[in-house]
């Protein structure tokens, strides 16, 4: 993966003050050591993640300097005009595509004309998200900015994310995208603009089958997680991951691969959606394949 192309990023805006995007703006500070502008429309949720932030640093093995350095470079803000000073920005808000798409056109007139325009999707294609961004599809100057940067969760931890391409994303774009996820010490990549592209292309049909396998009996939960576990050397089994993941997410991955295929190998668990529709969504709400 070549990046000579690749601009410099002296500050970088990030949107969505949640698990992930407070985890991406976290690590930018820590490792890439830019300043960070956290945009979230709630003044409470900012606050609770900025003050987790300021926590969890204070945990790290660093100098007290370093530490106090690190939190002068996270600020909060409930403005997504404040960007408008960014070199890179990362969008990290639920997989709403019209949330998305409303972003990016606001993006489009708010950051400056050189900024990269990421989103954290997992699903929703980029080609789609980047025309968002002009009403002119000869217009590619904003769309050709436009890529994805999806980080593997929880960000602090995993070295993984994905680099996605849309058919416009200049050459530019997407090796300045490489090079910054390198400088926040992470590992690229680079996919497609397919659906699901590499990581839940592999990864939600696993644990779809999975949940299938336990529906149809052929083995319990703690059979399935622990052939997994135990057969293959991964740390988690597919249902609990899936708990942890999200199964309303993993529903709408699966849906959203189906739908976007129409291969049929891609359909969703039937006993997934209906534990979808009962609330029991995982470790975030209390109750999935597991209590918590």
């Amino acid at each position: 993966m070549a990046t000579q192309n690749a601009a410099k990023v002296k500050r970088l805006g990030v949107i969505g003050a949640g698990q992930m995007g407070l985890g991406i703006a976290l690590v930018a500070a820590l490792k890439a050591g830019v300043p960070v502008t956290l945009v979230d429309n709630s003044q409470a949720s900012l606050n609770k993640g900025l003050a987790f932030a300021a926590k969890d640093i204070s945990k790290k093995r660093i100098t007290p300097d370093q530490a106090d350095d690190a939190r002068l470079k996270l600020t909060g803000t409930t403005s997504i005009g404040e960007l408008a000073g960014v070199d890179f920005v990362i969008e990290a808000v639920p997989e709403i595509p019209q949330l998305k798409f409303d972003i990016f056109a606001k993006l489009a007139e708010v950051c400056p004309r050189h900024a990269i325009l990421a989103t954290n999707t997992s699903s929703i294609p980029i080609t789609r998200i980047a025309a968002a961004t002009t009403k002119d599809p000869k217009d590619t100057s904003s769309s050709s900015r436009v890529v994805s940067t999806h980080f593997m969760n929880p960000v602090p931890v995993q070295k993984g994310v994905e680099i996605i391409s849309g058919l416009q994303t200049s050459a530019e774009t997407l090796d300045t995208a490489i090079t910054f996820c390198r400088a926040m010490g992470k590992i690229p990549s680079v996919s497609a603009d397919s659906p699901g592209f590499l990581a839940n292309r592999i990864l939600m049909p696993y644990i779809n089958e999975a949940v299938i396998c336990l529906e149809t009996g052929v083995g319990d939960r703690d059979s399935i997680d622990s052939i997994m576990t135990n057969g293959t050397n991964v740390p988690m089994g597919p249902l609990q991951l899936a708990d942890f993941i999200g199964l309303d997410t993993c529903l709408a991955i699966m849906r959203v691969l189906h739908l976007e295929t129409g291969d049929s190998k891609y359909r969703p668990s039937v006993l997934l959606a209906k534990m979808v529709d009962a609330g029991w969504l995982g470790k975030k709400s209390g109750k999935g394949f597991y209590d918590y």
